[in-house]
């Protein structure tokens, strides 16, 4: 068996132990060579690298396991890379959450005004990334999973639009997937599902059982009637139980899909702006969580010198996807996956140069996307609006211009208001000065 170097940029995030996990339980079907955790912050890479030695010293110790903050060190001979980088760490999610708060529109790191803060972050370090990878290794397989996944992909497709080895990915369809699985009661691995829109803006269209029975009837109807919790534990904070909460009211009031949960921040805007804490947001939740006690546990274990019994994955899902994507490549499986593509006639009545989420089969020559064919006109016009403005978020950075950032933020249907836009763009330039271009305004 064939055995790979796999590179985890982001290697200091409290999401890798679900990674490194996932890799030992994938290694009798993608066998690791050597594995390298590289971060530029140097302190989280030394705990998770060093919770990584322990496991795999354990677990699967035939593998070289390298940490390490340089690039050359990380590239050099990689088949796959795994990214999830955060451009600007939690601090600065903290302030794409609150200062959208506090000027009266949702504060959510992916959508909204947060969100294209953070995609305009994102898309310098991504774009920077790729060149790195390319430069020391220009057949590595790039599998992303850096937020706001829409415009990163969408920057990247810009980028580089002949390089056919980078794939944008999501796991909350998958995250989906796992709890629909538990209400049916059903196993994950029998679904298979149909889904369209853009990234954190989609429905699914189907979901067939190995017997090519369409279950998605039965749990819309289940999901009507008694409500959506998440199987996740992660998933299971005050913040995400709302989040699900909501599927339910998007379900009655629009019956012929099954939304992904994030559809309800353009949905129900003025709801949800009501209950949330502009004092208390999602990142203060994970600091004070996940990232607290990610990191404990890490060095409780550095420091007993095991991981047997250590309570660190806090998302199974989050890892799974992105080691059984990178074993469906590699081993040419074509499995069902949920990925980021550019559309050119998959929907039709949608422009070809979208980056659509859709049902694909995944090989070694990467995705082969499903047809989904012409959608109605209620998700075409929302999809189009959240298409303008990603372009337009895009093309801002790539022009550095104020007036492409101004239009994008006045088109996202969590703010509406161009003066609303104006004010709360001004802010985030200022916060977000060390990681943007500078905008520049036309000449009057």
């Amino acid at each position: 068996m064939k055995s790979y170097n796999v590179t985890i940029v982001g290697g200091g995030s409290t999401w890798t132990p679900g990674l490194l996990k996932a890799l030992v339980s994938y290694k009798d079907k993608f066998r690791l060579k050597k594995l390298v955790l590289f971060d530029i912050n140097e302190e989280r890479q030394n705990v998770i690298g060093g919770f990584a030695k322990v496991l795999f010293s354990e677990y699967y110790p035939e593998t070289e396991v390298i940490s390490t903050t340089d690039k050359e060190t990380a590239y050099k001979d990689v088949d796959y890379v795994f990214c999830q980088m955060r451009t600007g760490g939690y601090e600065m999610r903290e302030k794409d959450e609150k200062i959208p708060l506090n000027n009266g529109v949702i504060g959510q790191e992916t959508c909204g005004a947060g969100g294209f803060a953070y995609g305009i972050r994102s898309i310098r370090d991504m774009i920077e990334m790729v060149e790195d990878i390319r430069k020391y290794k220009p057949d590595a397989w790039i599998l992303n999973y850096t937020n706001p996944a829409a415009i990163v992909a969408y920057a990247l497709q810009k980028k580089f639009p002949h390089d056919k080895k980078i794939l944008n990915i999501c796991d909350q369809p998958i995250n989906l997937l796992y709890s629909y699985a538990k209400i049916l009661g059903v196993k994950y691995e029998d679904l298979e599902p149909y889904y369209f829109g853009l990234n954190h803006f989609g429905w699914f269209k189907n979901i067939y059982d190995k017997d090519g029975k369409d279950l998605l009837p039965e749990l819309k109807k289940i999901i009507t009637e008694k409500g959506f919790l998440p199987a996740d534990a992660e998933q299971r904070d005050k913040s995400w139980l709302d989040t699900y909460s909501l599927v339910q009211d998007m379900l009655v009031d629009f019956t012929e899909f099954l939304p992904n949960t994030y559809l309800q921040y353009y949905i129900y805007p003025r709801y949800k702006l009501a209950h949330l804490n502009k004092d208390y947001t999602r990142a203060n939740e994970v600091m004070n969580g996940r990232e607290k006690n990610v990191f404990e546990e890490c060095r409780r274990v550095i420091e007993t010198g095991t991981a047997k019994g250590a309570d660190v994955v806090k998302n199974d899902a989050h890892g799974e996807m992105i080691v059984a994507i990178a074993d469906s490549i590699a081993n040419n499986l074509k499995k069902y996956y949920i990925v980021i593509v550019e559309n050119n006639g998959i929907i039709p009545n949608l422009p070809a140069d979208a980056m659509v989420e859709v049902t694909s089969l995944l090989g070694i020559n990467g995705p082969e996307p499903f047809h989904v064919g012409e959608i109605g006109t209620f998700y075409k016009g929302l999809i189009e609006n959240q298409y303008a403005y990603e372009r337009l978020t895009v093309e801002a950075y790539f022009e550095e211009s104020y007036e492409k950032a101004l239009q994008a933020l006045t088109l996202n249907r969590t703010i509406t208001d161009a003066k609303k836009a104006r004010e709360i763009l001004d802010e985030l330039i200022i916060a977000n000065k060390n990681y943007w271009p500078a905008l520049k305004q036309e000449a009057k």
